[in-house]
């Protein structure tokens, strides 16, 4: 009889618990790799050809083998067509203030040409789920805007799907005349849309954040909660120390059902939500470093049961991650689907501005270049961006920009803008600018002592985020030379935050 040894993906499903075990249940905990699960190596012989969604095996461990008869399983795939996403675009998100100033966190841009509700969007795209809501509130003009320029038309065809906006809005009744209380109240005054009858054939429903970073198929995340047959399914990433109470933690058990939820735990509560995560495939280095598993606000929900969860269980929960989700975890089969790749939080100034920066590294841990799933934005036909003797290295510089013996250095440049001679610029992401000026402009401006959109000659600049539209004349420098944590000088034009400096001046 051959033999050869077999790596599942992760989030692979075996059915049938098994003599030798394979974690103590039906799933070989979460499809991992079976050799960490059982603590020795382990052997699948094949006596005949196997297809794509089936079981058929004999299981051998170093100690004994043993001929298991499992009825061939055929894995029902999932119809796109029977999903739908809701993209979650309010609140005031006041951790990424000042950059919402004027702009819903899903609406700043990243990467340079990007906003980040492309990352979901384009997500949804590349999984062939086009029944797409996004839920906006707070500063939403801009959001609404680049959703209207990008994917209402420009050559990204939904089919018989939609892309549709579900702004806040009051209502006839006591309750109507609330704007959305949380992630779960925005959904509930929405759920008459999830009844109408050209949504009834939806069985799955995906939440998403549109402030995260991340490359991810949900179809494969559906896939596993159909296959689970779970009510819910937590997309989840093992994080650190460093972060871990900054988000909802789980522990899950060898079937993947999660048995606790904890909503950002500190002190001794976040002590008793470690787990061993070498039991999920990582190396014993790694999950020293990465001892929690995190949820990442990224859930899927049977259609039955989230309107079900909405309407009667909890009708006063107005909170997804901090009250229906820990409610759920003790009455219903929620399950965890653990995501290996990168996933980043943007929920706060220094994670916008880490993740940022990371993209301009040589060999960055995300990227936005993959023509199997690349990313969409406004197409903004800009000319290409014109260097005149500059030195550029480590760097992104967008469309339509104009730099004129200028220094950039691991730093991150957007749309339209403009470095003047002397500029350095380090270790700093520029917004870019909506608009141009034209030269006789800028130079009406000069001549009124007025200062242009961009950076003047000789400015030097580090550690910095340049808002959107910002005005900085010439010869200025522009660091956090004392240190200082936090600041607010909006007289001055501009914040401190965790030693990196925004600036949202327009003047």
């Amino acid at each position: 009889m051959d033999s050869w040894c077999v790596t599942l993906k992760p989030n692979t499903h075996l059915r049938q618990p098994t003599q030798a075990g394979l974690c103590c249940g039906a799933n070989g905990f979460l499809g991992q790799r079976i050799r960490e699960s059982f603590g020795n190596r382990g052997w699948v012989h094949g006596s005949e050809k196997t297809r794509p969604g089936v079981v058929s095996s004999v299981v051998t461990t170093k100690d004994f083998e043993t001929t298991l008869k499992v009825p061939t399983y055929h894995r029902p795939r999932v119809d796109p067509k029977n999903v739908a996403s809701i993209i979650l675009g309010g609140g005031a998100f006041t951790q990424l203030f000042p950059l919402t100033r004027r702009a819903a966190t899903p609406a700043v841009p990243v990467g340079g040409c990007y906003r980040l509700i492309d990352i979901p969007m384009s997500n949804c795209i590349n999984s062939n789920i086009n029944k797409i809501f996004v839920l906006t509130q707070f500063n939403s003009t801009s959001l609404n805007r680049h959703l209207a320029r990008t994917y209402f038309g420009n050559g990204i065809n939904f089919g018989d799907g939609f892309v549709e906006v579900l702004a806040a809005t009051q209502t006839s009744g006591e309750a109507g005349m609330d704007w959305f209380q949380g992630t779960a109240d925005a959904v509930r005054q929405f759920v008459w849309v999830f009844e109408d009858a050209k949504n009834r054939n939806v069985e799955n429903i995906l939440i998403l954040s549109g402030d995260h970073l991340y490359r991810m198929d949900y179809m494969d995340f559906v896939q596993s909660h159909v296959d689970s047959n779970a009510d819910i399914t937590l997309s989840c990433a093992v994080v650190g120390d460093s972060r871990a109470s900054d988000y909802g933690l789980v522990k899950i058990d060898s079937r993947g059902k999660i048995i606790q939820f904890a909503e950002k735990p500190r002190g001794a509560g976040l002590k008793a939500m470690q787990s061993d995560t070498t039991l999920l495939g990582f190396s014993p280095q790694d999950a020293l470093k990465s001892p929690y598993v995190a949820s990442m606000g990224v859930y899927v929900f049977k259609t039955d049961i989230l309107l079900e969860l909405l309407k009667k269980s909890y009708p006063n929960s107005n909170d997804f991650g901090s009250e229906i989700i820990p409610a759920a975890v003790e009455e219903r089969n929620v399950q965890a689907y653990i995501f290996i790749d990168y996933w980043e939080d943007i929920g706060t100034i220094q994670s916008f501005y880490d993740a940022n920066l990371a993209l301009t590294e040589e060999f960055p841990k995300f990227q936005f270049y993959d023509p199997k799933t690349p990313f969409f934005t406004s197409p903004r036909f800009l000319p290409p961006t014109k260097i005149d003797n500059s030195r550029v290295v480590d760097a992104i510089i967008s469309h339509g920009c104009f730099l004129q013996e200028c220094f950039v250095q691991s730093s991150i440049v957007g749309e339209r803008s403009r470095l003047d001679y002397g500029v350095e610029l380090k270790d700093s992401i520029m917004m870019g600018a909506d608009s141009y000026q034209t030269e006789s402009e800028i130079a009406a401006l000069l001549a009124r002592g007025k200062v242009p959109i961009g950076i003047g000659r000789n400015t030097k600049i580090r550690l910095c985020i340049v808002d959107l539209n910002a005005k900085i004349g010439k010869d200025v420098i522009i660091m956090n030379k004392d240190g200082i944590q936090e600041a607010d000088r909006p007289e001055e034009g501009f914040y401190i935050r965790e030693e990196s400096l925004s600036l949202w001046r327009r003047e």
